[in-house]
């Protein structure tokens, strides 16, 4: 579904992604994961085309999107959630979703109004679907900056499946999550991947992406230094050099 290749993003004279390689296949949960400043959130702002390439494909369904903005990612099936919340804060949570549900092209095309009057009906399912699925069915009326962190982590989430994605990009979900929603964050990736998206996941929570992961590519300094099973990395001794040092 997604193809990277020799990806590469520079800021001056800082590599942030230097010649990076990775795929994912139809239905997996792929983790992409590395130290803090490694270059993982760079690469799914380059994937998600909030960044531009120096260098490098980025292949989604066999399509070069590399020079695609980033509104006509999202049309092609790419949505996804930030790792410093971006909500709608003066919008009840059902208009964050509502906004979500109407963003691909071929429903936008039919102008605001008309997309107003006619998603209140047409769209409430697949709202409703969403927000039972995220656990906010009861707060669908409260503005979304009412909501506790947890919540508005959980509206994320809800507000990119209402996008109806083939690709799902989750910039580190469980930060700011104590343990109780962080196991019910595995839960509902395992059930997206039961119900058959395809999920890339940015996160430094190890417990969670060894959970819930098929396959592992792990970033240090913008460049790949392993990628397999959680198990294999694991074991990798250059992964457990990244992260704890040599001398453990």
């Amino acid at each position: 579904m997604l193809e990277v290749r020799d990806l590469s993003k520079y800021f001056g004279g800082v590599r942030a992604v230097d010649g990076i390689d990775f795929s994912i296949r139809p239905g997996e949960v792929f983790g992409l994961i590395g130290p803090n400043g490694s270059g993982k959130s760079t690469t799914v702002n380059l994937v998600c085309g909030l960044y531009q390439p120096t260098g490098g494909q980025i292949l989604f369904e066999g399509t070069d999107i590399a020079a695609v903005p980033t509104h006509q990612r999202l049309s092609l099936g790419l949505a996804r959630t930030f790792q410093n919340i971006r909500l709608f804060a003066n919008l009840t949570v059902w208009e964050n979703l509502w906004m979500a549900e109407n963003a691909p092209a071929h429903r936008a095309e039919a102008g605001f109004l008309r997309r107003w009057v006619g998603g209140r009906g047409n769209a409430r399912h697949r709202i409703a679907e969403a927000l039972e699925f995220s656990g906010l069915a009861h707060r669908a009326e409260d503005l979304a900056g009412s909501l506790a962190f947890g919540e508005q982590r959980r509206l994320e989430l809800a507000r990119a499946l209402a996008a109806k994605p083939k690709l799902l990009l989750l910039d580190e979900p469980a930060a700011g999550m104590n343990a109780e929603e962080i196991a019910q964050l595995d839960e509902r990736i395992r059930a997206l991947q039961q119900q058959g998206y395809t999920i890339l996941l940015i996160e430094h929570h190890m417990e969670l992406v060894m959970a819930v992961t098929d396959r592992v590519c792990v970033l240090n300094f913008g460049r790949k230094i392993a990628e397999g099973t959680p198990a294999e990395v694991q074991a990798d001794p250059a992964v457990r050099e990244a992260y704890l040092g040599t001398s453990h």
